[in-house]
């Protein structure tokens, strides 16, 4: 089953947020690729990133793994879009001097440097309600 140049196929996934639910959402995302023929090397960047956003949700978002992520999948025109969501407190790096990078260090990870690098679009909102929604774009080689 493969999606037209113009047709775009959602999956949506709810995983508790607990460390051993991150595989869930990872073993979608090789379904997929394996559905719509992503290379070995996309599928591993994608999943790395993934994971580094499942992470933030579950250590981030709730005290005590009592609440879900959600994932989000996008398969078509070319692109994987994922979504990954929480009703947390939000997370918005602090605006300070120092730059992107040495912020997350100095912050002790390095989840959304990884994220921007393996991706080809980012973009990480708080809610206006709480919780965040960090979403990136990877465009499929043809």
């Amino acid at each position: 089953m493969h999606a037209t140049a113009t047709e775009t196929r959602t999956v949506r996934l709810s995983i508790p947020a607990r460390p051993e639910y991150i595989t869930l959402g990872r073993l979608a995302l090789t379904a997929l690729g394996r559905l719509y023929d992503f290379s070995e090397e996309t599928l591993g960047d994608l999943k790395l990133a993934l994971t580094e956003a499942c992470t933030n949700s579950v250590r981030h978002a709730y005290e005590n793994g009592e609440g879900a992520v959600e994932i989000r999948y996008e398969v078509g025109s070319g692109r994987l879009a994922v979504e990954v969501s929480d009703d947390g407190p939000g997370f918005t790096p602090p605006d300070h001097e120092l730059g992107r990078e040495a912020q997350e260090l100095a912050e002790g990870g390095l989840g959304i440097t990884i994220i921007r690098a393996l991706t080809d679009e980012f973009e990480l909102v708080d809610g206006a309600r709480g919780g965040s929604r960090l979403r990136f774009v990877k465009y499929l080689e043809r």
